[in-house]
């Protein structure tokens, strides 16, 4: 088959549309991104730094942050490199959300409620007692109004946070007694971090905020009576089950704790568009990653602690756990009635979960209760 000749007037029309589309191509990327992303096209490297709340290489959080590394490190062919840190390496565990709001550093990994004493909005994306599990506080962050507004709240610090994992239900907690009535929580001192240690308080106990490589020597000598952390895996890897002889259920002060990634927002913006592409990307992965190898290993270390019988489970009284849900209401309303911004996340969190509660309850609950 011949080629028809293309006439002068049908060549030219041609290609003022291929001049065209080419000036707007350019035209879009140019007001789509910023100056540094003439480098997506060159081989420059960018190296970060990124510090941790957790202590150097613990299981599966320190571990995932470096995962986390090495994931962005292959998917950019070597462009971004990011040398992690655990905490106290570089900084204090709990100074790593003030060296990245500063930009000492580009990068820290943590939990959101460890910043509550910035602002008391932080507590909402990490957990909220009785509140909204893993996969209900993703679908907030990711299909409602929660990422819209989490990076609303980090960006008057300077900050881009990220989705970076999720430790599910935890652990009621460990104790050296038995917690039979409200009588027992008066005067305790225990380690427990955002809205459920401001429960606790109301209860007559007194929350600490001790952190993750501190928390085993403070138990041991008294400085605190009782902790929180995670659930069987990392209970059993911080031993506790050797100095605390009751393990209590369900945790009620964290159904399903967020952890997160956040960035500086000016290095952040330094970075051409796959890079940043990137970053995202693999804190997606990490964030299905971690909550796959926690609920992974719980199965095999909740055996293990039974079988080794140094533990003895508990289950907190109906009548507790009634009065602490009575008492973290009083704690949200006294947290949104006095800061403007918490009340608008809460409002736009307690939405969502009674709208997926409605679910859950018809599928999730029904299908458990049937199990037993």
């Amino acid at each position: 088959m011949t080629k028809k000749p293309i006439s002068r007037k049908k060549f030219l029309k041609n290609s003022a549309l291929l001049l065209g589309s080419a000036t707007s191509l350019s035209s879009c990327i140019s007001e789509t991104t910023n100056n540094s992303n003439s480098d997506i096209y060159t081989n420059k490297k960018y190296t970060w730094k990124m510090v941790t709340t957790w202590p150097p290489n613990f299981p599966i959080l320190g571990e995932g942050a470096n995962l986390f590394a090495d994931w962005v490190n292959e998917m950019s062919g070597g462009r971004l490199q990011i040398k992690v840190f655990g905490g106290g390496e570089l900084v204090p565990p709990l100074e790593a959300f003030d060296a990245v709001s500063n930009g000492a550093v580009e990068m820290g990994s943590g939990a959101a409620y460890y910043w509550a004493g910035l602002s008391p909005a932080f507590q909402f994306f990490a957990t909220v007692p009785f509140g909204m599990n893993n996969q209900q506080l993703n679908a907030w962050m990711l299909e409602g109004d929660g990422m819209k507004l989490y990076r609303e709240l980090y960006s008057k610090y300077n900050l881009v946070p990220y989705l970076a994992g999720n430790t599910g239900v935890q652990m009621g907690g460990w104790f050296n007694k038995e917690i039979n009535t409200l009588e027992d929580f008066k005067g305790l001192k225990m380690r427990m971090p955002g809205l459920g240690g401001k429960v606790l308080n109301k209860v007559g106990a007194s929350a600490v905020l001790v952190s993750g490589s501190e928390l085993y020597t403070s138990l041991e000598r008294g400085v605190i009576d009782a902790t929180e952390w995670i659930s069987p895996f990392h209970d059993y890897a911080m031993g506790f089950h050797k100095i605390a002889k009751y393990y209590y259920s369900p945790g009620w002060h964290e159904p399903g704790t967020g952890l997160e990634l956040f960035a500086n927002k000016r290095a952040l913006e330094k970075l051409p568009t796959d890079l940043q592409a990137i970053i995202e990307c693999a804190s997606h992965k990490l964030n299905l990653w971690i909550v796959s190898n926690i609920e992974g290993k719980n199965r095999i270390y909740l055996q293990k602690m039974k079988e080794e019988k140094e533990v003895e489970f508990r289950l907190f009284s109906d009548e507790i756990l009634s009065v602490l849900k009575e008492k973290t209401k009083e704690v949200l309303e006294e947290i949104t009635e006095s800061d403007p911004f918490s009340a608008k996340v809460y409002a736009n969190y307690s939405s969502f979960q009674n709208e997926i509660s409605a679910w859950s309850n018809l599928s999730e609950k029904v299908y458990y209760n049937s199990l037993t």
